[in-house]
């Protein structure tokens, strides 16, 4: 991206300015916005790398400020992380299904906000580059998307159409947490009547073929899925 900087949106000053420290310190450059209006005033201006997104807001709340940004083509594309103190599973599913792409509770070690902020931008640069390309390749695992093939160790691996699907779309960027429904809806479109039951039998049986290389696939307590980002 052209504009080489993090917007900060949180409301607590003290917090703001703490994260905001260790971000200048890692040498990124930093802009603060204390509400979800200040914070879109500033995308549409000057549109950040990346945005760290309080969910508790005055007035325009994060939750709606994340279904703005990804419902507008012009900056659907600029990855959140959620910054909250709320860790209740239904705020962080929410925000992930809205389109956000990470998130942390607050209070978080600093060197970790530091490293998923890396961790992003590694996959957006790689995403950027590589997303047009018809294999997927990680470790021991072979994914050709036209062909429908995968192979492990060289070996062929047999399976269903939804087991590639939820396979391809896990792969396809790695260390991305998507929630049941991000990958039922990726699959099926959102009226396919599925269960989120279903999708862990179907992330079950994948594994099981997959062998060895099936523990690419880490399962994130109360949320879904996700790729292991093997950059790390």
């Amino acid at each position: 991206m052209s504009n080489q900087h993090i917007l900060v949106v949180e409301d607590d000053e003290d917090i703001s300015q703490l994260i905001s420290f260790h971000l200048q310190r890692e040498g990124f450059s930093v802009k603060n916005a204390a509400s979800g209006e200040k914070a879109l005033d500033s995308i549409y201006q000057n549109p950040p790398e990346i945005v760290l997104l309080d969910l508790m807001l005055p007035a325009l709340g994060g939750l709606q400020l994340c279904k703005i940004l990804k419902n507008n083509p012009k900056t659907e594309n600029i990855p959140i992380v959620m910054v909250t103190a709320k860790g209740e599973e239904d705020d962080v599913v929410k925000g992930l299904e809205i389109g956000a792409d990470d998130y942390m509770v607050k209070p978080f070690r600093p060197r970790e906000l530091i490293a998923r902020i890396h961790a992003i931008r590694r996959r957006s640069s790689r995403n950027g580059a590589t997303d047009s390309k018809d294999s997927i390749e990680i470790e021991n695992l072979e994914i050709h998307k036209g062909k429908r093939e995968v192979f492990v160790d060289d070996e062929s691996i047999s399976l269903t159409y939804t087991e590639f699907e939820i396979l391809q779309i896990l792969a396809s960027k790695p260390g991305w947490v998507f929630s049941r429904y991000q990958i039922v809806n990726a699959i099926r479109g959102e009226d396919y009547p599925v269960t989120d039951r279903s999708i862990d039998v179907q992330i079950v049986s994948l594994r099981r073929k997959l062998k060895g290389a099936g523990q690419l696939i880490e399962t994130v307590r109360g949320i879904g899925y996700r790729f292991k980002d093997t950059s790390l």
